[in-house]
């Protein structure tokens, strides 16, 4: 039961409170952008004329979008990588705090 313990405290700080609300912050809107964007392609496809505009040539909106969802993609985890760097400094930060709870409960 020691580490439940620990996990107790470590839940309880500001900083781990705080780190949850900010990976939430991030995670919910990206994760609902990601799913727009990825299941918009197959939804113009399918149900309207959009994505027949030709861009250049016999190249299509379609490919367009096609192409820029890998973009897409790359760039979503660049920025949650770089998010996710900052979160560390919560991370050590939520360490110590739970440590020095664990100090003073002895």
């Amino acid at each position: 039961m020691q580490s439940d313990n620990e996990w107790v405290r470590v839940e309880r700080t500001s900083a781990f409170k705080e780190l949850v609300r900010a990976k939430r912050a991030f995670i919910i809107p990206a994760t609902i952008f990601f799913m727009v964007f990825y299941f918009g392609l197959p939804f113009l496809a399918a149900f309207t004329t959009v994505l027949n505009v030709r861009v250049v040539g016999p190249l299509t909106l379609a490919y367009v979008y096609a192409f820029a969802q890998f973009a897409m993609t790359w760039i979503l985890m660049h920025l949650y990588v770089s998010r996710a760097n900052r979160w560390d400094s919560l991370v050590d930060r939520a360490r110590q705090e739970a440590a020095g709870e664990a100090e003073g409960a002895r």
